[in-house]
Order: structure tokens, then sequence, then C-alpha cells
């Protein structure tokens, strides 16, 4: 039994010492071979992709909330300074979304996706009940419709996460909120070493049951995606050309550091370290500046993250038939502002599409699909985010030389 044990835990060790994102290209492989062996059984396994969507819908609500308001206590910003930050942030944010819906709505690459959301037909999928184990809300099992086993499963994962905190000091109401975030953002990280499994059970069903044709939507779908950010950057180049004494390519090539760093680890805190010292070491950018830019602007400055939660939730619309008319896309882009600040967490995209669907009526289960080209977009869209955060802080230095600077 030992042995057993010691194996199982070898196993398991050196599963979890393989790159995330080789386990997600592996899973992905498998996914499709299996698919294609089982074909229309592989519709079965929808349960995995299903329960993971599930926990991160529940997580969503107060993991952003709790990131929105560590974000605001936090932040220290005040003055003129606080206004051009506001300023330039609110209108990159604006202008790729809009960048991301007019693409969208030109191209439309939903149309004619063979994507459906058939929750009934997965009731009866091995494994199925399992489902209704989880709340589909933090706050869900303390309802009259909850279940003691929901209560119980909450209380349960809740405790094991705050076994880290337990010796941490509450004194102020920030550390009540910071409390919040890094226990409900533990939790997330549970969640998120669910995904390649997810992954694997969406490859293999869409394989299974349409073949390798079935994934040419979805590359529409990250080609639009790749497109917009790609006019984002266009942007912030443009931007920096009129508004700063920094030339944007003398700004690409002194920050490569940082965006090759964002692109492989798809995380924009773990970036901030190598952000700032890019701007202040090699570009010779001001350190009230920097510090706005990368500090500030990391958690407020998600523009990647905004336009992809819009493609993806106008792409779903269109592959379902729904028309989704302006004021439901203006909800969009309102929803996707608001989720994406203070959205620096691993797979934020996934977490807040889930708020953005919800506001707009779009069935949670479709994000599924996606999750086969997620992991890769997140990355496009993570180096999307901290170009923005370089470019705010040319901006914020303007055309004064750093020397004549207040």
């Amino acid at each position: 039994m030992n042995s057993q044990t010691g194996a199982g835990r070898s196993i398991l060790a050196g599963w979890f010492r393989v790159p995330f994102v080789l386990r997600m290209a592996g899973a992905i492989a498998l996914g499709i071979v299996a698919g294609l062996l089982l074909r229309e059984q592989a519709a079965n396994l929808v349960v995995p992709a299903r329960l993971v969507l599930r926990l991160l819908g529940a997580l969503a609500p107060p993991l952003i909330l709790c990131a929105i308001l560590r974000s605001l206590i936090l932040t220290e910003a005040s003055g003129r300074d606080a206004g051009r930050l506001a300023f330039i942030l609110t209108t990159n944010t604006v202008v790729a979304i809009t960048i991301g819906l007019v693409l969208v709505n030109v191209l439309r690459p939903g149309e004619g996706a063979p994507l459906t959301v058939d929750e009934p037909s997965s009731r009866g999928a091995p494994g199925a009940g399992v489902l209704d184990l989880f709340p589909k809300s933090i706050l869900g099992p303390l309802t009259d419709q909850g279940s003691i086993l929901q209560v119980a499963i909450l209380a349960l994962v809740l405790g094991l996460a705050l076994r880290r905190h337990r010796d941490h000091a509450v004194r102020t109401v920030a550390d009540v909120v910071d409390l919040g975030f890094q226990t409900f953002l533990r939790v997330l990280l549970w969640v998120i070493e669910l995904l390649p499994i997810a992954v694997f059970c969406v490859a293999a069903n869409i394989a299974g049951t349409r073949g390798l044709r079935g994934f040419g939507p979805l590359g529409a779908f990250a080609g639009t995606v790749v497109l917009a950010l790609g006019l984002q950057i266009g942007y912030y180049l443009l931007r920096v050309r009129l508004g700063s004494r920094i030339s944007p390519w003398r700004m690409l090539a002194a920050t490569k550091e940082a965006l090759v760093t964002a692109f492989s680890t798809a995380s924009s805190a773990a970036t901030m370290p190598v952000t700032y010292g890019n701007l202040t070491g090699k570009l010779g950018v001001g350190d009230r500046s920097a510090s706005l830019a990368a500090l500030v602007g990391t958690n407020f400055n998600n523009d990647g993250t905004a336009l992809y939660e819009a493609v993806a939730a106008l792409f779903v619309a269109q592959a379902l038939g729904i028309d989704l008319s302006l004021w439901q896309q203006l909800v969009v882009m309102a929803a996707s502002i608001t989720a994406s600040v203070g959205a620096a967490v691993p797979e934020a995209g996934i977490v807040s599409m889930t708020l953005v669907f919800s506001a707009v009526g779009l069935p949670v289960e479709a994000i599924g699909t996606l999750l086969v080209i997620d992991w890769l977009l997140d990355r496009a869209r993570t180096a999307t985010n901290v170009l923005g955060d370089i470019a705010t802080a040319c901006l914020l230095e303007g055309r004064t030389p750093k020397e004549e600077s207040p």
C-alpha cells in the first residue's frame, strides 16, 4: 500500500513539474485522438468541462469583487497624474473593445459555427450527478435551495484555502479584502489545475462529434482575436508616437524582455517587476510614470482581456443564432470594462467572461468550446495588456524630457 501511495505521489509530482502550457497542448492532442477513436461516444465526455466552468462561474463574482475593491483600496494615485492616468486607461480600454466589436460585426466569424449548448443531455452522461454537488454561486448553498452537501463542500474548500492564512492578522478593512482575495485566488489556482482535463474532454467531444473540421470555427475566432489585438497594438504605437517624447520602436526594443515574459507566463502580475525594470532601467522613464503605469496599470489596464471577452461574447452569440442589439453590445462593453478591472489573475479571461456572458443572457456553458484555444490566446492578450502598461508610462512622460519633468 505504501509503495502504491509513493508511486501515486511520484506521478502527481511529475505531472506538476511539466510546464502548464505543455500540459494543455498535450491534453488537446490526446483529446483529438480520443475523440476520433470514440466518435459519437465522445459526447459523453462533457461533465468534467462543465464542472470546471461551474466552479469558475461560482468563483468569478467574489474574486472580481475582491480584486476591484483591493485595487481601489491599495492604489496610490492622486492629483493631476491620477486624472491623466484615468483618462489614458479609460480611452485605451474603450478603443480596444470597440475594435473587437467592430471586427466581429464585420467579419462575423461565429456564423455557421457548429456551436451548441446541450445542457440537458449532460444529465445522462457518466458522472453527471457530480455537478449537483457543486453550487453555481458561492452563496448558493446558504439559500433555501442549497443542500447540506453543497454547504459541506463549500466549507471544506474555503477551509483548506484559509489554512495558509490562519495566522494572517486582520486589523484594517484592507486586510479583510486582501484575505478574501488571497483565499479565492487560492481556490482559483486549484481549479486551473483541472483545466487540462476539461480541455481534453472538449477536444475529444469536438473531434468525436464533428471531426477535425469542427476546429475550423475556433481558428476563425482565434484569427479575429489576433487581428483585433494587432490593431490595438497599432493604436498604442500611434498614440505613443503622437503623445510621447519616446519613439514607439525604441519603446518596443527596450521592453522586449517584459513582452516576452508576459507571453511566456500569461500573467501581468508576474511580469510587473520586469516591466518596471525595463521602463526605468532601459527606457529611461521616470520613476513616477513607471510606478503608476506598471503597478497601477497592472490592475486597471487590461485592454487585451476586455477586447477578448467582447469578441468571445459576440462570437458565441453569432454561433448560437442570437442577434445582440446595439444596446446589448454596449452592455457587453460595460461588463467587459468592469470585469477586466483588477483582473490580473491567472486565466482572468475565462473567469471574468462568465460575468460578461451572464450580463447579456448568453449560456456560460458555451465557454467550454473556447477552452481549446483560450490557453494560447491568453498569452497574446497578456502581452497586449503589458504593452498597454508600457505605452501608458510613455504617455505619462509626455513630450517633456525626463530631466525637465517636475
